[in-house]
């Protein structure tokens, strides 16, 4: 016959000085809660030296968890190394709990931080991240220099070809929208001239108001955002497509450089392109707000001309060309790196694509915005 079931007991005697606590008696699931009333009387500050299991009973998964929260899982195999010698069976079982309760506390999550804490940690992860771009961009940038001047002295190495496709793919392809939008925008700012002026007896301004704007800012400004969204975000699906599809990966196994490939006819087609694109924009821009004075002002195209020619100076139509072949530099290189950066999904392509589309409009509003502040500084 099996024994019958002791009730589970801690002997603990704070007077004798030695710090040493008897566990007694079944640690079972059956007794599971008179057991843990038995903890639960348990001093919470006793300085416990020694454990003596040499009387426990039955011991079983949860009892052995009991003794694990009492005694504390770090504290515990010190305590019963000090203590009579215990059996191998029970020793494991408590070692298991003990690595259990371990791996339960590194796989709890972290405390939420407080609003502020995070707040300041998503600054920071942002500016992080901004500095990785920056300096990937400008190491691409380099990369980039270096491929072009090493393969203006070796003529085989030129992509004609592929720099004509893409500037018809570029230029040719996106003058239709260039176009318009330029027009439309000429259109609204003469309307906007005309109605604030009209009050000061001031319509003729309107033409200063639509060219001024239009060499300096508007025409250079609008296609470089147009050929950010439209064509950075081309140059990352198509590299990114290649990148996933392992095709790049096959043309440096041909003996191939990729930059020489895939980005030089991609960077030379965009800095042929933009400019052009940008004079373009400047003469539809014009003619929009001149199709508005005409109509509303009573302006006839050829006053407008002329007065045109009379109060501006060429050194707008510099100003606003300069910028170009720079904001065209910017927006292929940030479009072929993105490109470069994909990983291999579908997922991947979007986000990328997503990421040059934003990264271009940025760098394209902040390099105007110092040229601006540059030229207006130098009085040009």
């Amino acid at each position: 016959m099996s024994a019958a079931p002791q009730p589970g007991r801690l002997i603990w005697d704070p007077a004798s000085g030695a710090g040493r606590l008897s566990v007694e008696g079944d640690w079972t699931l059956a007794g599971f809660e008179a057991l843990r009333r038995e903890a639960g009387r348990f001093p919470a500050g006793a300085q416990v030296r020694a454990v003596d299991l040499s009387k426990l009973g039955a011991l079983d998964t949860a009892g052995a968890a009991l003794l694990v929260d009492l005694l504390g899982a770090e504290r515990l195999p010190a305590l019963i190394a000090a203590g009579p010698a215990l059996d191998e069976s029970r020793r494991a079982l408590l070692a298991t709990i003990i690595q259990a309760q371990a791996a339960v506390q590194e796989a709890r999550p972290p405390a939420r931080p407080s609003p502020a804490a995070e707040l300041l940690g998503r600054i920071g992860w942002a500016a992080e991240v901004f500095w990785k771009h920056g300096v990937g961009l400008c190491g691409f940038i380099g990369l980039t220099l270096e491929t072009l001047l090493r393969s203006l002295f070796r003529p085989s190495s030129w992509r004609v070809t592929a720099t004509i496709a893409q500037i018809e793919q570029i230029g040719l392809n996106a003058v239709p929208i260039v176009a318009l939008l330029t027009f439309l925008v000429g259109a609204v700012v003469a309307f906007l001239g005309a109605t604030v002026l009209r009050d000061f007896g001031a319509t003729l301004y309107t033409i200063n108001l639509v060219g001024f704007a239009f060499l300096r800012e508007f025409a250079v400004l609008l296609t470089a955002i147009l050929m950010a969204g439209r064509t950075a975000s081309a140059f990352t699906a198509q590299i990114g497509s290649m990148k996933a599809n392992e095709e790049i990966d096959a043309i440096r196994a041909l003996g191939l450089d990729p930059i020489n490939m895939l980005v030089l006819p991609r960077v030379l087609a965009m800095l042929v392109s933009l400019p052009a694109l940008t004079f373009m924009s400047m003469l539809t821009g014009i003619a929009g707000g001149m199709v508005v004075c005409a109509w509303s002002l009573d302006i006839p195209p050829s006053l407008f001309l002329s007065t045109l020619r009379e109060s501006l100076d060429v050194r707008h139509f510099y100003v606003g060309m300069v910028k170009a072949p720079v904001l065209a530099f910017v927006i292929a290189v940030i479009g072929c790196l993105e490109g470069f950066k994909v990983s291999g999904s579908a997922q991947s392509v979007g986000e990328h694509t997503t990421s040059s589309v934003v990264q271009a409009i940025f760098m394209v509003i902040l390099i105007d915005a110092l040229a601006a502040l540059f030229f207006m500084e130098m009085g040009w």
